[in-house]
């Protein structure tokens, strides 16, 4: 056995940061934690506005991305366990520059969809049924603050404490997506419903090309609990068990609820923002009479309090994948170092915090006028794409270690060999290339297709304005990660050794 593929060279910093990591997440943590990523009511609506093609589209992805993606994370993620993981497996398989790049793309998306979607789909709906903030009040500044602020809060306090947030979030999806889905069917004993339109059913390119994006970006999470995997207590046992069951768990609470707002409400009525709340609210005053409004509050509150903990587990584990690059020397090392009470990255915490709160009050400033409410529209589309492109690296990572490391212990292999692990491969990698390619070059394959597309009328820019926007917005985040890499030069020198396969050290030298 060659003793490159043995060992893994690190820092100083990191070996120093890794000892004040906390061993506290169990499998039974590890499936509600990826259960709680996995699953975002934000964007059931932006799938069912799409109508019966919307739901065959999450089938079909199910199928042919899902569960590849679960095969090959679960080879990876359960072989290579160091804290940080996507970093760590792009890094071993292409070097720390790729890793650094990948890493922060990963992270980026998160402050800015906190700070963007989430607070404002979340001020939406608390706006419409509980209280009236108005818009771009003190009020409406406030909640959103509030609501950023809470969600770091969870990723700032220890591990141990603060896995019981995204576990309590899981729990609310269970308990809002069900109770949700028995009231429509007792609304549809009572009054009948909508229908769902099979007629309707049949894939046009226009809606593949348009929904592929928002689709995949739903189906992503698999990996973000090993961000945390030097404090899971056995992720050689547990992240195979864990992927599996929260992946069959997420995608029947994507399913199940999606057909049943399909089920209730006509196409036309469903909103990108509201369809789940629109859904909600119907079906509640058709079956509650004069318990319906108090079930609305109760049921909104609900809503608001999975958003929370759909940004704080991201939070949780991209802020970790950021603090392991930067110990690591491939970001700016000040952010690298981890709370010794607390064993979280508050300082990449404290980061992500203030870059969400800023983000979000500028939106809210850009967004009462008209002139710069496309731009702004463009820009965070963009920005919570860089997720997908983060996967261009991780996903051709697990296949490249099975040649690169291919004596390190895997206690879990693709079933299927090195032809599952290429078709896992291909599949995953290709789906995200298409799908990056459409949010980043959108009316390219639409033409090359023939599909008619009205591009100001769907960005409100022109197509020149929308790609200097949208390539502007992608250069800056790689020049902020060139910098971060550069800054880190001095981090690398201070080398350090230790192996793969197990968590001690093997030998040190500066």
């Amino acid at each position: 056995m060659a003793a490159a593929e043995l060992t893994e060279h690190t820092t100083l910093l990191a070996l120093q940061e890794k000892a004040k990591l906390i061993k506290s997440l169990r499998r039974f943590d590890m499936v509600f934690f990826t259960v709680c990523a996995f699953v975002g009511l934000d964007t059931l609506g932006s799938v069912a506005k799409n109508g019966p093609q919307g739901f065959l589209w999450l089938v079909v992805l199910a199928l042919v991305f899902v569960a590849p993606y679960m095969l090959l994370i679960a080879e990876v993620g359960s072989a290579f366990t160091q804290e940080g993981g996507p970093y760590e497996w792009t890094k071993l398989a292409f070097g720390r520059l790729h890793g650094g790049i990948a890493a922060i793309l990963y992270w980026v998306t998160n402050p800015l969809w906190v700070g963007g979607s989430l607070a404002f789909i979340a001020t939406d709906a608390w706006r419409a049924n509980v209280f009236n903030i108005g818009t771009a009040t003190p009020g409406d500044y406030l909640f959103k603050l509030l609501f950023i602020w809470i969600s770091i809060g969870v990723a700032i306090i220890s591990l141990k404490h603060g896995k019981w947030i995204p576990n309590f979030g899981a729990l609310l999806r269970f308990v809002v997506l069900g109770f949700f889905s028995l009231t429509v069917i007792i609304y549809g004993f009572k009054h009948g419903v909508a229908g769902f339109q099979f007629s309707q059913i049949s894939p046009t390119r226009a809606i593949f090309f348009g929904l592929v994006p928002l689709l995949l970006f739903n189906y992503v999470g698999f990996e973000l609990q090993n961000g945390a995997a030097e404090e899971m207590e056995n992720p050689q046992r547990d992240v195979p068990l864990s992927i599996l069951r929260s992946g069959i768990a997420g995608v029947l609470m994507y399913v199940i609820p999606i057909f049943c707002i399909l089920l209730v409400l006509p196409a036309k009525a469903v909103t990108g923002i509201g369809g789940f709340i629109d859904a909600v609210t119907l079906t509640f005053h058709g079956v509650y009479g004069g318990a319906a409004h108090a079930l609305l509050i109760v049921m909104t509150l609900c809503f608001v309090g999975a958003l929370v903990t759909s940004g704080a587990v991201w939070m949780i584990g991209s802020d970790r994948i950021q603090a392991v690059a930067a110990y690591d020397g491939a970001f700016i090392p000040f952010f690298g170092v981890f709370n010794k009470r607390l064993g979280t990255p508050v300082r990449v915490n404290v980061l992500s915090g203030i870059t969400s709160s800023a983000f979000s009050i500028t939106a809210i400033y850009l967004l009462k006028n008209q002139s710069t409410a496309s731009a702004f529209t463009v820009v965070l589309d963009i920005a919570i794409s860089t997720t997908l492109l983060s996967y261009l690296w991780i996903f051709p990572a697990a296949l490249k270690l099975r040649y690169t490391h291919p004596n390190v212990h895997r206690p879990y292999m693709h079933p299927w060999g090195m032809k599952g692990i290429w078709a896992s491969t291909i599949l995953t990698t290709g789906w995200i290339l298409l799908g990056s390619w459409v949010a980043v070059f959108p009316d390219t394959l639409e033409r090359l297709f023939g599909v008619g597309y009205g591009f100001k009328d769907s960005w409100g820019v022109g197509q020149g304005t929308f790609e200097a926007l949208t390539l502007g917005t992608l250069a800056v985040i790689v020049v902020i990660g060139l910098v971060g890499y550069a800054l880190g030069a001095g981090v690398r020198r201070q080398d350090a050794v230790v192996p793969l396969d197990e968590g001690g050290v093997a030998t040190l030298h500066a």
